[in-house]
């Protein structure tokens, strides 16, 4: 009997050691397994993992790019800007990117751009991802920066599409506005200095000066682009939106992306004013990082635990749609700030 149970530990190490290795597998579309869908009733993870954090992100962006061939906010744009804070040397970053870049090259050259805001958004997410990579700019990435001004309108503004209604990506055009600053900005190589950014970046001004930003999502969008792009916030501004971000905070910590955008649900349903989530905690906190509130600061803290605490078996971290039950894809973005929120807070 001893004997027959020491064998059945030593199974059962050896097929523990062989599933973790299999999970420490980088993630390739040729073992790619795409992830279960966004769910609320997903268990927490036992213990935090960035690990897994990458592991999910690379499955879901892969699952994304391979079963609907398009570049989306929600889920390939987050990834780009989140994936190199865990690392950038990975088959599905190098992937993801490549088909970013081929859009550029190819796509865009032989049919054009899906629509006007797809250019604004792969802008962004490939100026974001030089910076934090190469601190080059990639010269496809100034290809479609340079692209992104012909098609703004004299309004300062692109047209967005709205009809999905996935806030805050596909909503209005002021999100557009804000990130279209944030990669200019952030872009390497001083490219806000060039003639078409620093033309561009006067109509982003005059379109935020006539368009005041309507919610808390919005302010901290501006707040966000502000930290790269002067002339946007007054000091003044910026310390009342950090205040009221803070403010916000649930009282059992983190953040609830329905309090910072309201939004009227397509499926009739009560929104959740109250539960904190991965997108609101994620992105408040990355956004307060960025604009210089320290990560000891205690509402930071609470919600860095909370995000800790939060992150669900897959690796993902949970966010209920604010449009209808069966679209979670702000769960692709909410695991995307969650990332940047924790490596910005120092955690590994």
């Amino acid at each position: 009997m001893t004997i027959a149970k020491a064998w059945l530990g030593s199974v059962v190490v050896l097929l523990g050691t062989f599933v973790s290795l299999q999970a420490a597998e980088p993630v390739t579309l040729e073992n790619l397994v795409a992830p279960q869908p966004n769910s609320a009733d997903e268990p927490f993870a036992k213990e935090f993992s960035l690990g897994k954090a990458a592991h999910f992100l690379d499955s879901a962006s892969l699952d994304w790019q391979q079963s609907w061939q398009c570049f989306t906010c929600h889920t390939n744009i987050s990834y780009l800007i989140a994936r190199p804070s865990i690392s950038a040397d990975a088959p599905a970053h190098r992937e993801v990117r490549k088909y970013a870049e081929a859009l550029i090259s190819l796509r865009w050259e032989e049919v054009g751009p899906r629509f006007d805001a797809e250019v604004v958004a792969i802008a962004a997410a490939l100026s974001l991802n030089d910076s934090a990579t190469t601190k080059k700019l990639h010269p496809l990435t100034r290809t479609a920066l340079d692209r992104m001004w012909t098609v703004q309108r004299e309004t300062g503004d692109w047209k967005w599409p709205t009809r999905c209604g996935w806030p805050p990506m596909e909503s209005d055009e002021h999100y557009g506005v804000t990130l279209a600053a944030i990669g200019t900005g952030a872009a390497p190589d001083d490219y806000a200095k060039t003639p078409a950014a620093q033309a561009g970046l006067a109509k982003i001004r005059t379109f935020l000066k006539n368009n005041p930003p309507p919610d808390l999502h919005h302010k901290a969008m501006v707040l966000w682009a502000s930290t790269y792009v002067s002339g946007l916030m007054t000091a003044e501004e910026q310390k009342a939106c950090i205040k009221e971000l803070l403010a916000a905070e649930r009282p059992t910590g983190g953040w609830a992306f329905s309090r910072l955008y309201p939004w009227s649900r397509a499926d009739g349903k009560d929104q959740d004013l109250e539960t904190s989530d991965g997108y609101g905690t994620g992105f408040v906190i990355f956004v307060l990082r960025r604009a210089g509130v320290a990560a000891n600061e205690p509402a930071v803290a609470r919600g860095v635990a909370w995000l800790k605490s939060h992150q669900r078996e897959s690796g993902r971290w949970y966010t209920r749609s604010l449009n209808k039950d069966n679209e979670h894809f702000i769960s692709h973005a909410g695991s995307a700030y969650a990332v940047m929120a924790l490596v910005a807070c120092g955690e590994k």
